[in-house]
C-alpha cells in the first residue's frame, strides 16, 4: 500500500510527542540546550514508520527549520548539494 502524502504526515511518530522537541524556541536555545533537543527528536524518529516520507517531504519543500526525517536543517542542506 502506497502513503498518500496526508497519510504519512498522520501516521508519523512524533505526532505522540512535544512538537516543540522537533524545532528550535523562537527565544533562541544553548548549543548544548539544542544537541540534546536535536538527540532526542532524531531518536524519535529513528522508530518512525514514515520516516523515509517525512524526509522526502522536507526535501521537496527545503525545509528550513526543525527535525525532519530525523535530520535537522544542516544535513538536509548537504543532502541536497549531492
Amino acid at each position: 500500500m502506497a502513503i498518500t502524502p496526508a497519510t504519512w504526515v498522520e501516521l508519523g511518530a512524533c505526532r505522540s510527542h512535544e512538537q516543540g522537541l522537533f524545532f528550535p524556541p523562537e527565544s533562541g536555545e544553548r548549543k548544548e540546550q539544542r544537541q540534546l533537543r536535536e538527540q532526542a527528536a532524531k531518536g524519535i524518529c529513528q522508530s518512525c514508520a514514515v520516516r523515509e516520507d517525512c524526509l522526502a517531504a522536507a526535501l521537496e519543500r527545503h525545509e528550513s527549520h526543525g527535525i525532519w526525517g530525523g535530520l535537522n536543517e544542516v544535513e538536509r542542506r548537504v543532502l541536497l548539494r549531492a
